[in-house]
């Protein structure tokens, strides 16, 4: 198939994918800038209507997955809140006892150590989509630009 692509088409296809990272400086660049390329030109060139596809289902599947994660630690802050509003929680009660340099910590002191576990959890799932998504990206943005057809994981298919 790489024979039968003009470099236009390739550059293009290239862009599309490429043009996901915008969203790192423009909120929802990444389905924005995208779209406008995709649209404008998915009738004219076979390639760029795939690729363009394949780069707008990524960023959906990877919003969708991202929200995902996010639900499920917000039962862990909504436990959490009532004790911010404590004033044992920040030791605020035990001023005192630094004006005599008394430094003391346990781990049964560590009231919210049970919440970060979740939530650490959760950050990291994060964190893996991020990677995730520039690798294949850039992946993507590599194999388009000389020429193959490049089909992200993990991707639900939004638009057909």
């Amino acid at each position: 198939m790489a024979t039968t692509l003009t470099k236009h088409e390739r550059n293009l296809s290239a862009l599309i994918h490429a043009s996901t990272f915008s969203k790192y400086f423009i909120p929802f660049g990444n389905f924005i800038f995208p779209l406008i390329l995709w649209t404008a030109n998915k009738k004219e060139h076979e390639f760029v209507d795939y690729n363009g596809k394949q780069a707008l289902n990524f960023q959906i599947s990877m919003l969708l997955y991202a929200i995902i994660v996010g639900l499920i630690s917000v039962p862990f802050f909504i436990g959490f809140l009532p004790d911010v509003f404590d004033w044992k929680f920040f030791g605020l009660h035990h001023l005192n006892d630094f004006n005599n340099l008394d430094i003391h910590i346990s781990s049964d002191d560590f009231r919210f150590g049970r919440f970060f576990w979740p939530v650490g959890i959760a950050g990291f799932m994060q964190a893996a989509l991020v990677v995730i998504n520039v690798v294949y990206t850039i992946l993507a943005t590599i194999r388009t630009n000389e020429g193959e057809e490049f089909k992200y994981p993990f991707t639900i298919k939004f638009i057909k």
